[in-house]
């Protein structure tokens, strides 16, 4: 019965290598354009000295829908919170370290719930309040109980930030305003697209 067991177990990671080995051959000239592309885009673009030049991020700077104090220096500022087809809402921002020294981020952000905090630390704690309609909306879990949030935060550097993201059930689409509350940090309200 060992044996049997040994080559079922073998031939699995032969499949599991093969299947790997036809990825990574596969994405090895993703990057790469069609001649056609590549002469369009040059065209486009002049060239500023022979340089590589990479593609740079848009430079209109971001809408601010809110900005969230914390402890220690920490700010959350809120650029979108996007309603999906898929029935819930994406809040998307950047997490800042705007104090002098080296900010610790607290593990209250997680929250109290078991299951979220042994996921370590999170964004997990954060709720939406929609006032209007008398209900609070918590952070989505994964089956295995894993916040839907950003996760993994410890510290972050004097001027440091990070993009951190949290997903919730989505109100009714008659709700437009609704109440970000994270632990450690003021609410605020933010508007829903």
């Amino acid at each position: 019965m060992n044996v049997r067991y040994a080559r079922k177990a073998r031939r699995g990671a032969a499949v599991a290598l093969a299947a790997g080995l036809a990825l990574i051959v596969t994405g090895c000239g993703s990057e790469e354009q069609p001649k056609k592309e590549q002469q369009a885009a040059s065209s486009a673009s002049p060239s500023t000295g022979g340089q590589d030049e990479k593609p740079s991020p848009s430079n209109e700077p971001a809408e601010v829908l809110a900005v969230l104090k914390g402890q220690e220096g920490l700010e959350l500022t809120v650029n979108s919170a996007k309603r999906d087809a898929g029935g819930f809402i994406t809040v998307s921002g950047v997490l800042k370290n705007t104090s002098g020294d080296v900010a610790v981020v607290s593990s209250h952000l997680s929250g109290d719930e078991t299951e979220i905090i042994k996921h370590g630390n999170s964004l997990g704690g954060a709720t939406l309040l929609d006032s209007a309609g008398k209900k609070r909306y918590y952070v989505l879990r994964d089956t295995d109980g894993r916040p839907l949030t950003t996760t993994r935060l410890s510290s972050l550097d004097s001027g440091a930030e990070t993009p951190v993201f949290m997903q919730f059930p989505a109100p009714p689409p008659t709700t437009t305003e609704v109440s970000l509350q994270l632990p450690t940090f003021t609410p605020a309200t933010i508007k829903l697209s």
